[in-house]
Formats: structure tokens, C-alpha cells, sequence
């Protein structure tokens, strides 16, 4: 009893501070720490190859990464080539077939992985010696097969086309080559021709020419010993030759005026606008840390100003941001954002607005305080991380940063204040020399956008090309006169009747999976269309004898007049005879481009009051496009176009054998194998 008195006399001075203390005001911050950073053994072998180890046993895996420091490469008229060789070098050795060594990398329960300036391999502490002379192998003796190749090739190919359907693709090519030049090694742009021209001869010159051990890191990340890490290093790096290295440096791409670069596509609803500009900034540079606290306040996330601009305060788009990137050859700023299309010249006006602003006064002490808080809780989580400290190791070896650059981190930000912020903001961005690119349809978006600056119009591989001219149909052509026309071109009202029942089979591929597609149309106003896979059917639509349904799965789901719409014009063959039946309204638009060629854009108004626009080619009045647009509450804007093509005449009908839907993330291409008229089917047959 005496202890506890005394021990509560003692405290007693302690309580009485306690009470003392102003818990109304936030305690003042304290003195940003140094923090003690693991440093990696290093080690350098007499071929020049450095090597890094840091040890972490908490798991028995090691991982070996092997990284080249190059900046980018001049690849000219065989753009892509690069990223074909990192590709290529992997697919097989000249002991083993690209299957052989997929399988003994899976064998030892690791992965391998390349690219144009690297190649790594994982795996349990056990199976890695084994791993690392897999590594090896594929550095010092790659098959680099000519029918490997191809099919990368192939492949490349295929990327390409599908990017041109891809808005965001599309800017960031653009934005690439405009920004950089098309000159430099940053703004080329792989394009079909430039991969075409791509050989195997060219992917072993560039391998032998840019894979030296003496502008080369070995980073050993995992449960593994120093000693060990060196030996494996020696034993299968060692007898490398060095090498002389080609290292241009290409000029910095001049600032030009603020101009404003429109790619016209017009099955664009939204606008991928992006503000872009080359920057000086090297990596590791006394102002990096100030210039990521002025970034990340301007457009770094959902606390940025343009996240809470464009989003939250005016509704014109899902997100708004900004990035930044250091570089010992240019250097590269961009805020961005995808937009209603007639929200476009607001969001440039509330982006250029948003960098005048953070440009031209100081940021508040709240604002500045939170990303600095937020920046060095991102930073002592990333040290959890035994790969961060090799990446640390390797920023400072490549880009010659100070010592003990990561160990002052957090004292460099706790310094930064709202004078650093702006004199930054100052320095690297400038509105009037930047490049306002927008990916969009032209017609919607390109009036009063001059205002920002000369407005110039480039194709999907960033060439300056003359301004679309406005088509403009037929005046004396009548939406009434046009549906006629449609229906003489499908075959005359006459041949349609004659067919009582048409039979369509074939397959729909979507995202990777092929699944068989049927329809059958029995005359008048029945129809069933279904998809399938392994005999099971996955979905099911159908009209038969005024009875509607739709089936997902197996479940049924609900109908409504927008879908009983939908599922009385596949009943069909020409569906433009229900458009006239059925009383909708009708509008000739304009003429558009579609696949390069004039197009009728016809808006479709249901007795529903639903809006969908339908597409005719101007000379054969086929119809070789549909699109429709509509609010989804919580997923913003949705879009679907459903392009036809590759016509087929059956017993006088014109049928499109090849339909390909875009839903923007998924698209939909079905193929019809065979198409069978009057076979005498009845409604009963589809029951």
C-alpha cells in the first residue's frame, strides 16, 4: 500500500501538467526525421556490371532483376522494334523451344519476364540458382526465331488496329509525337509500316548493341546472401563483354504557342482532352520533391484541384488529373480528362484556369500541410518494401542523386513550402506554351475552341492534316424518301415478303471467348436470338406471336417498352419498314464518315422516345452503322455503335454477314457462317 501512495504522490506534478496542456490547437509538428535507410551490398564486377543485394528472409524467395540504363533509343522508320526484342528474347534459347523453357520456368515454380532494357526472374530460395541460368541463357544465347518473331509481329499488328479504336490510345500517341517531336526518340509512334518493316537481323543488332554489363544493374531482392548473390553474378555475368554504348542526347523540342491539336472522331460522345508540355526536370534534382507536392495538389488524385473542379464542382467528367515525370532528356507535364462532348471548351477553359491559378497564388497552409502528410505516410509505407530500398540503391547509381538523397526525404518535404510550390509552378508549366490535344468528334466540339489558340487537325498518327469539311445531304432527300431507298437497296419491298423465314448461324467473339451466335426470323414479327457456349445457352431474346422474353443465364429479366422496341425490330429483316408502320420520327442529321466513307446520319425517335441515329451509306444507302447514347445513374454516359458490314444477297436479300458492336470496353464482333431463307419454319419451332 505504502509503494502505490508513493507512486501516486510521484505522479502527481505529472497530472498537474497534464491539465495544463491547450487541447483546443493541434500540436505543432515536429522536427521532420532523418530516417535510416537500409543501404544494399554492392558489389562491381570487372566487366562493369553493378550489383545490388538486399537481403530479406521474411519469405524463402529471391527475385533477380537485370536493368539497362538507357533513355530511349532513336528506332526511326522501325518504330516498335524495341519492344519486339524485349518480347522476342524470351521465346526460346538456342538449347530450348520457346514451349521448353515456358516449361521449365514452371517446373521450378518461378516466372521469367523481359523487355527492351530488362529481364528478371522469381522464385523460392531452393529453385533461383537454377532460375538465374535460366536468365542467362535467354540473355547470352536467345533463339530470337524468325516464326517467334512473326507472331509477335502478328500480334503488334493487332494492337495497333485495335488502338484506333481507342480514344485514349489515340491521344496518347498524338500527345506523344506532338509534345516530343516527331524527331525524337520519345514522339515515335510504332504505326503497321514502321512493324512491318521490323527483322530479325535488327532485333539482334539492337540487342548487341544496347544488352552491355557495363551500363547494366543486377539487383538481388529476396533471402539470399550477399556472397551468394555475388557468385551466381560472377558465374553466369561474369565473361560478359563491355561494350562502347551509343548515348545521344536529343535536343530539347522547342516550346511552341498554345495551339489546339483536334483528332476528328466523330463516333466520339466524349473528349479526351489533354494539356501537355515538355518540362526540365532531371531526376533526383533539388526541386523533384517540390514540384511532386505542387503536382499532386493540382491534379495527383481525388484530392486534387482538378478531381474537385471538373468532377465535383461542374459535373463534366468521372476524373481530372495531372502528372508529371522527370527525366534526364525532357521531361513531361500533362493534366487531363475525358468529357462530355459539350462540355469540351469548359473542361479546357477550368484546366487551364485550375494551372493559372496554382501558377499565380501561394496555396493555402491547410492544403500544403495534408499533401505533405500524405506524401511522407506514401513514403514510409513504401519502405515495407525490401524492392524499394534496391530501387532507391538504383536511382542513385543511375541518376548520380546525393547519398543520402532518401534519408533526407522527409526533411527536404517538411521544408517545402507555399513559395517552393509556386515558384515551381512558375517554372516548369506555362500555359501559353503548351499543347491542347483533344480526341473527339470535331463537328460537336470544334467551335470556339480558337479562342485557346490556332486550332489544327491531325489523323490518328499525329500528321497535321487539312480541317474536315462539313458533307452535308441531299436537301431535297426526305427521311420518308431515304427509308424507301434503304428498302429498294436491301432487295424491294417484293423480296423481302418472299421470304416467310430466314435462318442466321455463326459465332460472336468477345473478350477472348467465342461463343455461337443464331437468329431466326419467322414472318410476320416473330424472332429468336441466342447465344451459346458448349451447348449451353447463355442468352436468349425472343418474340414469338406477340409474346416477349429475355433471358440471361438462365434468369429471366424485366421488359419494358425500350426493349420491346428493340426486339420487334429484330423481327425484321429491314426494320426501316416498322420505322414507317410504326409512325417513328425521323430527322436527317448530316453525313458523316464511316470506314472512310460518306454516311446518312438519320435520328430515330421511338414511340417510346427513345433517340438512336442510324447510318447509311450515301451511295448504296446500305446500312453500315447504328449508335445510341443514354445516362446510366452511377456509370455516367453509355454508348453503343454496331457496325455492318460484308453484305451477302440470299434469295434477293441483301443480309450483313459481319456485325461488330462496341460498347466502348467490350466489343462484340459476330460473324454469320450461314444464312438460310424459306425452309418452311414455323413459330411453333422457335417455342
Amino acid at each position: 500500500m505504502k509503494k502505490i501512495l508513493y507512486l501516486l504522490i510521484g505522479s502527481l506534478p505529472f497530472l498537474g501538467m497534464a491539465q495544463q496542456v491547450d487541447r483546443s490547437k493541434a500540436p505543432l509538428p515536429g522536427k521532420a526525421p532523418l530516417i535510416q535507410i537500409g543501404n544494399p551490398v554492392k558489389y562491381t564486377l570487372a566487366n562493369g556490371l553493378q550489383v545490388f543485394v538486399v537481403k530479406n528472409t521474411k519469405l524463402p524467395r529471391v527475385t533477380a532483376s537485370l536493368a539497362f540504363d538507357v533513355d530511349g533509343f532513336k528506332e526511326g522508320d522501325k518504330a516498335g522494334m524495341a519492344g519486339m526484342a524485349g518480347e522476342l528474347i524470351k521465346r526460346g534459347t538456342v538449347k530450348k523451344s520457346k514451349v521448353e523453357l515456358d516449361e521449365a520456368v514452371e517446373f521450378l515454380g518461378g516466372s521469367l519476364s523481359t523487355s527492351s532494357t530488362s529481364a528478371s526472374v522469381s522464385s523460392l530460395k531452393s529453385n533461383f540458382p537454377k532460375l538465374m541460368e535460366l536468365m542467362a541463357e535467354v540473355v547470352f544465347q536467345p533463339a530470337l526465331a524468325s516464326t517467334e518473331l512473326e507472331k509477335i509481329r502478328k500480334q503488334t499488328l493487332s494492337g495497333i488496329e485495335s488502338s484506333k479504336d481507342d480514344a485514349d490510345a489515340i491521344s496518347n500517341n498524338v500527345v506523344k509525337k506532338l509534345v516530343y517531336g516527331a524527331n525524337h526518340p520519345f514522339g515515335e509512334i510504332a504505326t503497321t509500316k514502321t512493324v512491318t518493316a521490323v527483322s530479325v537481323a535488327d532485333v539482334k543488332q539492337f540487342l548487341a548493341t544496347y544488352w552491355k554489363p557495363n551500363i547494366a544493374y543486377l539487383v538481388f531482392v529476396g533471402d539470399i546472401e550477399p556472397l551468394a548473390a555475388k557468385a551466381l553474378a560472377e558465374k553466369h555475368f561474369g565473361a560478359w563483354k563491355r561494350g562502347v554504348v551509343p548515348n545521344p542526347k536529343a535536343a530539347m523540342p522547342a516550346k511552341p504557342s498554345t495551339y489546339v491539336a483536334i483528332v476528328d472522331r466523330p463516333a466520339s460522345v466524349q473528349s479526351v482532352v489533354s494539356i501537355a508540355s515538355t518540362i526540365d526536370l532531371q531526376p533526383g534534382a533539388p526541386t523533384v520533391i517540390a514540384s511532386s507536392v505542387m503536382n499532386n495538389i493540382l491534379g495527383g488524385g481525388f484530392s486534387g484541384r482538378l478531381f474537385a473542379n471538373l468532377r465535383e464542382k461542374h459535373a463534366f467528367t468521372y476524373g481530372a488529373y495531372s502528372s508529371l515525370s522527370p527525366s534526364r532528356q525532357v521531361g513531361f507535364f500533362a493534366a487531363e480528362s475525358s468529357v462530355r462532348n459539350e462540355k469540351t471548351d469548359s473542361a479546357i477553359q477550368e484546366l487551364l484556369h485550375e494551372i493559372n491559378i496554382i501558377r499565380n497564388e501561394k496555396v493555402g497552409d491547410t492544403e500544403l500541410m495534408r499533401m505533405k502528410n500524405y506524401l511522407a505516410g506514401g513514403f514510409a509505407r513504401s519502405l515495407e518494401n525490401p524492392a524499394t530500398i534496391a530501387g532507391f540503391a538504383l536511382n542513385i547509381a543511375r541518376y548520380k542523386m546525393p547519398a543520402d538523397y532518401y534519408q533526407k526525404y522527409l526533411t527536404n518535404l517538411a521544408s517545402v513550402d507555399a513559395q517552393k510550390v509556386q515558384d515551381i509552378a512558375k517554372g516548369l508549366i506555362n500555359p501559353a506554351q503548351m499543347h491542347i490535344v483533344i480526341v473527339g468528334n470535331a463537328k460537336q466540339i470544334a467551335k470556339g475552341l480558337e479562342k485557346y489558340g490556332p486550332v489544327k487537325y491531325f489523323d490518328l498518327e499525329g500528321n497535321e492534316i487539312a480541317a474536315p469539311v462539313e458533307a452535308k445531304a441531299d436537301a431535297s432527300l426526305t427521311p420518308e424518301t431515304l427509308l424507301n431507298k434503304v428498302i429498294d437497296a436491301v432487295g424491294g419491298a417484293a423480296a423481302i415478303a418472299a421470304i416467310k423465314d430466314l435462318q442466321l448461324t455463326g459465332t460472336v467473339s468477345v473478350m477472348g471467348q467465342s461463343l455461337a451466335m443464331a437468329q431466326t426470323i419467322i414472318a410476320p414479327g416473330n424472332s429468336v436470338t441466342t447465344m451459346s457456349m458448349g451447348g449451353m445457352t447463355v442468352s436468349r431474346q425472343a418474340i414469338v406471336d406477340g409474346k416477349y422474353s429475355v433471358t440471361q443465364q438462365g434468369m429471366e429479366t424485366p421488359i419494358n417498352e425500350e426493349v420491346k422496341e428493340g426486339l420487334d425490330e429484330s423481327a425484321y429483316i429491314a426494320p426501316e419498314q416498322l420505322y414507317i408502320a410504326k409512325g417513328y420520327k425521323l430527322k436527317i442529321v448530316g453525313v458523316e464518315k464511316v470506314e472512310g466513307s460518306d454516311a446518312i446520319d438519320v435520328e430515330l425517335t421511338s414511340p417510346a422516345g427513345k433517340v438512336s441515329h442510324r447510318f447509311y451509306d450515301a451511295a448504296t444507302y446500305l446500312l453500315v452503322k447504328t449508335f445510341k447514347s443514354e445516362e446510366v445513374p452511377g456509370r455516367g454516359t453509355m454508348t453503343q455503335q454496331q457496325y455492318y458490314k460484308s453484305y451477302q444477297t440470299v434469295d434477293g436479300v441483301k443480309i450483313a454477314g459481319e456485325q461488330l458492336l462496341d460498347l466502348g470496353q467490350m466489343k462484340m464482333n459476330i460473324k454469320y457462317t450461314d444464312i438460310k431463307a424459306n425452309q418452311g419454319l414455323k413459330t411453333s419451332d422457335l417455342k
